[in-house]
């Protein structure tokens, strides 16, 4: 019987094989949280206040993509991405060249 993952565990599994998506919904959420934050500062121009949540977005998603890149570079390097892409190519041998 298999042990059942952790939450955590399965967060992990699902952020390492969706990358992009996790990086779009950091970038959407920070968005959503800097104008709601930036709204509830008074005398400020509506203009100067979604600059400023593109700006803090941003930053966000410069963080995540370089999360990502990190994420990325020790699955390469422990070679759990030559595992989860092997599925989609066929064995090397049944290419083989005959004489």
């Amino acid at each position: 019987m298999a042990e059942s993952k952790s939450k955590v565990e399965s967060a992990r599994e699902w952020v390492s094989e969706h990358k992009l998506r996790t990086v779009g919904c950091l970038w959407l959420s920070g968005i959503a949280g800097s104008i709601a934050y930036n709204w509830s500062q008074p005398n400020m121009k509506t203009s100067v206040r979604l600059i400023h949540a593109r700006l803090h977005a941003q930053a966000l998603t410069l963080a995540a993509l370089a999360g990502a890149a990190v994420v990325e570079y020790y699955e390469s390097r422990s070679g759990v991405q030559a595992d989860r892409y092997s599925k989609y190519f066929p064995p090397m041998d049944a290419h083989a060249h005959k004489d």
